[in-house]
């Protein structure tokens, strides 16, 4: 394709042929003088004149996730994984693009059509490459008349909405180009069942983690607070992402596997002593206290060896959330877990005894 110094300066050749200002059809400051990725408009306000982070992946709610409003999204235990900055999808019908070159026909002072992620083109690139189809010197492709009567799409490459700050944004700057219906580009960042499994996951909302404590209210030093978490709030999460028009579809799963705890101060036992308290076999943390169970110690707890005071403990408790994923052609595999944590206040009372 065309270089991006390339094509700027074409795109500002044409701008000012045309009559535009320069920073109308092409900001300066960017990186590599490109328009920063983000979102914008267009007149018809159809996909091919939205927003470079307007994907059409459409995202469902399969199952779990019974947080309502205080659900959460997961942060990734590997920090150097993140989700595709871009992709590319399918934007526009021969017609649309059409209709759109024509529109810039009638208007060229006031419209420009975006091709990239970062650059937009005025009614001389459009006629040259999408209804003249001018052979290109630099190998971009060029179509005559639209590539109308053809069963197919034009695509252009999509920055996730997440991502606009990522370098990576800017590594889908192939132009405006055709694939025949049922067909997906052989190129870099094309889509796949792993990109979506991966969009999926920061779409992924788990609970609020404010776990169970017996006593409630108040501890006792030395005495163990119980604490679980309930099998029917903390179940299987499922989101499933599918991108129209591809036959790509995938769905992302978050599996609660462990509790870990962090008393609050080093005046603590622990229980077990790890802090890490695994999802017993029926999906529930811990076990609930029991009356009774006082003086045993608990499977999932803490024993506060002094009391609070006047500031109370914070306790953090952090799920930790296994990432699996499937998808379209018998595709799946393995995601980094995710973790969400929630933090609330443990006041501790020391009982005096009198010796007489």
């Amino acid at each position: 394709m065309r270089t991006t110094a390339q094509a700027g300066a074409v795109l500002l050749a044409t701008a000012l042929a045309l009559g535009l200002s320069s920073t109308a059809a092409y900001a300066i400051g960017g990186k590599n003088n490109q328009n920063p990725p983000g979102p914008s408009g267009g007149a018809n306000n159809n996909t091919l004149t939205a927003g470079v982070g307007a994907t059409n992946i459409k995202v469902s709610q399969v199952s779990g996730g019974k947080g309502g409003s205080s659900a959460k999204g997961l942060a990734p235990v590997d920090p150097n994984w993140k989700p595709p900055a871009c992709w590319y999808e399918p934007v526009a019908t021969s017609e649309e693009v059409k209709a759109a070159t024509d529109q810039l026909k009638k208007t060229p002072n006031e419209n420009l059509v975006p091709v990239t992620p970062s650059l937009s083109w005025g009614q001389q690139l459009m006629v040259d490459y999408y209804e003249k189809g001018k052979p290109q010197s630099d190998g971009t492709k060029s179509y005559k008349n639209f590539n109308l009567g053809k069963d197919g799409k034009f695509w252009r490459g999509v920055v996730n909405p997440d991502m606009e700050d990522d370098p990576g944004a800017y590594d889908c700057e192939e132009a405006l180009f055709w694939q025949d219906a049922g067909t997906l580009p052989k190129i870099d960042n094309a889509p796949t069942p792993e990109v979506l499994a991966s969009y999926a996951y920061d779409k992924v909302k788990v609970p609020d983690t404010k776990v169970e404590l017996k006593p409630e209210g108040r501890s006792t030093v030395n005495l163990p607070t119980w604490i679980w978490l309930d099998k029917g709030k903390f179940e299987n999460v499922k989101v499933r992402a599918e991108l129209p028009g591809t036959g790509l579809w995938a769905e992302t799963t978050a599996k609660p596997v462990s509790l870990h705890l962090e008393p609050g101060t080093a005046d603590a036992t622990l229980f077990p002593a790890s802090g890490e308290c695994k999802v017993n076999e029926d999906g529930s943390i811990g076990t609930p206290y029991t009356k009774g169970s006082s003086n045993e110690d608990p499977p999932c707890g803490i024993a506060y060896l002094r009391s609070t005071g006047d500031k109370a403990f914070q306790l953090r408790a952090s799920i930790t959330w296994e990432i699996t994923w499937e998808g379209s052609g018998g595709t799946g595999g393995d995601l980094p877990n995710g973790t969400f944590d929630g933090t609330q206040d443990v006041q501790v009372q020391e009982i005096q005894s009198i010796n007489r």
